[in-house]
């Protein structure tokens, strides 16, 4: 490198990571994503880490369709919507999402992270005020910070609307008042209290936008999401969602909102105008995933039956796991080191989990993440529950 203190500076942060054995493996997969996945050494292991939860990532008719998408529009238009066009097959995919999640339009954008990036520096403006839940994902934090500084940004406690409440009695005065959570908790697997938070966003007269990533596909019967859980879809002002997760596992994010604010976001989120478009691949894949869900829904009842077979399993192991219908069962360790082991020691027994550390979370909270799928057989759950119980 050019400049050797940088050099020295990067160095020294590997070296720490080393001999604090906090360092992060990145596993090679030699074939698709699916309950399993054989590793690049030749060893198939069953995976409890992926986002895939129901198990579309390689299903045949999700992947035919990536391929017809790729050969009917080719990889791409090279340049952004607004200069070289629209694909149909995005303008087809946006009103599916629309009418999944029971919204008037909705806005594709190349990941969640983006479409969270797009949210607030267009839509907010002078005098208003943004109040986000403390454990928000990174992608709302980060694109809360690029609303400037005429634009008021607070954090409440995680989940304590009584704080929220007093925050937004607090801000009055301001011009507009957004309420932000996740719907799903990405690290904690819990759901945030979105009846409350709809009531107090129509007394307070705010914005309530929530991203649903770890919701939609999940939660409610026909895997609609949070606000369906809760008997509330369409009632939300903004959704945000992926489709890299449930929905079909490629890549590609969302915003879902009423037609006015989709308007405005074409014509002014900055992540819309000044990148390309989803890849057809992806985007014809996601739209396939999306009626398979919606046209089967026993896919998301075998979610939960595995769902409540695997945390049914770890509680009578002794693991302390908090209560909650998503897929996300997190096992608090505290030590990062630790943590790492005990994900090591799963791989060696057959099984993938991730051990999390900072700064994905707070120092001292590191932990274990298992995360169900729809595609996990009954032998897949009992050999996963027989590795935790050798750990």
């Amino acid at each position: 490198m050019p400049n050797a203190s940088f050099d020295q500076r990067c160095r020294e942060l590997i070296d720490h990571l080393t001999q604090t054995r906090q360092l992060k493996g990145f596993y090679e997969i030699a074939g698709p994503m699916g309950p399993t996945v054989t590793l690049a050494d030749g060893r198939e292991v069953i995976v409890l880490c992926s986002n895939n939860y129901l198990g579309l990532a390689s299903h045949p008719e999700v992947i035919a369709a990536g391929h017809e998408g790729l050969r009917r529009y080719g990889a791409g238009t090279a340049s952004v919507r607004f200069i070289c066009g629209t694909l149909k097959c995005h303008r087809d995919l946006e009103r599916t999402i629309a009418d999944f999640v029971r919204t008037e339009s909705s806005l594709t954008y190349v990941s969640c992270w983006n479409a969270n990036e797009a949210v607030f520096p267009t839509l907010t403006d002078a005098g208003d005020v943004i109040l986000s839940d403390s454990l928000n994902h990174a992608s709302i934090i980060d694109g809360c910070r690029l609303v400037g500084r005429q634009v008021e940004r607070d954090v409440y406690q995680h989940s304590d609307l009584e704080q929220l409440e007093t925050k937004l009695r607090e801000h009055r005065d301001k011009a507009c008042r957004w309420v932000v959570t996740d719907g799903v908790f990405s690290m904690e697997g819990d759901v945030a209290r979105l009846p409350e938070l709809v009531r107090l966003c129509r007394e307070y007269e705010a914005m309530l936008v929530v991203d649903d990533s770890h919701g939609v596909g999940v939660l409610g019967s026909g895997g609609r999401g949070t606000p369906e859980h809760f008997g509330l879809l369409g009632d939300i002002d903004v959704l945000t969602g992926t489709l890299g997760k449930s929905l079909g596992g490629s890549a590609g994010g969302y915003v879902a909102a009423s037609r006015r604010v989709i308007e405005v976001l074409e014509q002014r989120s900055r992540p819309s105008l000044f990148s390309n478009a989803l890849p057809a691949a992806g985007t014809c894949s996601a739209q396939r995933a999306i009626e398979l869900v919606r046209d089967d829904p026993g896919l998301v009842a075998r979610l939960h039956q595995n769902v409540a077979r695997m945390r049914a399993g770890l509680a009578e192991l002794g693991f302390q796991c908090p209560s909650s219908p998503t897929a996300i069962i997190p096992i608090m360790i505290g030590d990062e080191a630790e943590a790492i082991a005990k994900s090591r020691r799963l791989m060696e027994l057959g099984v993938m989990v991730i051990g999390f550390g900072f700064p994905v979370v707070p120092k001292g909270e590191a932990r274990l993440r298992v995360q169900v799928s729809a595609a996990l057989q009954d032998e897949h759950l009992r050999q996963a529950l027989d590795a935790f119980a050798r750990l």
